[in-house]
């Protein structure tokens, strides 16, 4: 296994704070003023733009991020979203929902007179994105090379303005998460046809990587701060996502016992090389029994440990989150979920005596 004893730690300036914990997205319901109240007041230093998928078709991860592409207009069919030759109500829709979901969070920061030192916006990455899109004939976007990149493009594009306006509008720096959700089923080539009875030819690391570095070098280049790249699958992509330029790495911290001595050395490697990890480690959902505290961190603290490093590090390049979404929440975990990660955050530079 991958040993960091005797190796030099170098530190990645970040536009948050030791200590600083966010939300991975989505919040339940369909209010985005409650959304953005709760966001704002429990993660006063990292807050994010909230994604509502339980309004419907153009608020989940694909509709929302479509809305976003710059002359790419796509429309709802029966198996789901494709390209359209101009934008119709579906699309009109999604813009319009992304613009109130600015207004919200907007008002709300004005409101309690904070302004955070940085916020956070997410979107699909390229490889969710045109998976999860067909062309005219029926074909998933990522089929077709020429079709893949203009995606791709228009995605850099799209995403550049969105970080400005959000910028814009709430006078603070933007980072952009990409949610890559899909990639390790697009690598496996385990992703369904549209028709459901076939699947499509695994796409290489290297073109996945190439692809993917595009969208992060641009949207880097335009907001001037670091790109997050979030997968919460059991075993994400992480040489491929650090490899494509990502500085920081979303992942679901309970998933990491028993990974294999590949994965843990590409972890052990993106934190050596100064690289933040979100440690996604609170419930997306309800649970039985809410956790203490200590039982939050724990999958973090044994990261560490796993990986040879002092708890220290967790306090200076680990932000918790929820372990993924919040969408199948109730209104009073999401709150409690997001108190308990600020919680956590702060307990990782001033630990308790019991850890």
């Amino acid at each position: 296994m991958w040993d960091p004893i005797g190796h030099t730690v170098r530190v990645t300036n970040t536009p948050w704070a030791p200590g600083t914990a966010t939300g991975v997205g989505s919040m339940p319901g369909a209010d985005p003023y409650e959304a953005a109240n709760v966001v704002v007041g429990e993660l006063p230093d990292l807050p994010h733009l909230p994604e509502l998928p339980g309004r419907g078709l153009g608020a989940d991860i694909i509709g929302r991020t479509a809305a976003l592409l710059v002359d790419l207009p796509i429309e709802v069919v029966p198996s789901g979203y494709r390209t359209a030759a101009r934008p119709g109500h579906e699309h009109r829709h999604a813009v319009d929902l992304i613009r109130r979901d600015i207004d919200a969070l907007e008002e709300v920061i004005e409101r309690t007179g904070v302004r955070p030192p940085v916020v956070k916006v997410q979107a699909a990455g390229p490889w969710t994105l045109t998976a999860g899109i067909e062309l005219a004939r029926g074909h998933r976007v990522l089929t077709d090379r020429g079709a893949l990149r203009e995606f791709a493009d228009s995605l850099s594009e799209g995403l550049a303005l969105h970080a400005a306006e959000v910028s814009r509008r709430l006078e603070t720096p933007v980072v952009v998460q990409l949610d890559e959700p899909s990639l390790p089923t697009v690598l496996a080539g385990a992703l369904s046809t549209p028709s459901g009875y076939g699947t499509v030819p695994a796409v290489t690391e290297p073109d996945a990587r190439d692809v993917l570095a595009g969208v992060i070098d641009a949207v880097g280049g335009a907001t001037g701060q670091p790109v997050i790249v979030h997968c919460c699958a059991p075993r994400p992509p992480v040489g491929l996502f650090r490899a494509a330029g990502a500085r920081a790495l979303a992942i679901d911290a309970t998933l990491l016992q028993g990974i294999p001595a590949s994965l843990s050395d590409q972890l052990g490697e993106a934190w050596d090389a100064g690289m933040t990890l979100l440690l996604g480690l609170v419930p997306g959902t309800p649970p039985v029994r809410p956790p203490t505290l200590a039982e939050a961190a724990k999958p973090a603290l044994d990261l560490a440990g796993l990986l040879g490093f002092p708890r220290s590090i967790l306090g200076e390049r680990a932000v918790p989150t929820p372990t993924c979404g919040l969408a199948g929440a109730d209104s009073a975990w999401a709150r409690r979920a997001l108190t308990l990660v600020r919680d956590v955050g702060r307990a990782f530079v001033e630990p308790p005596e019991s850890w």
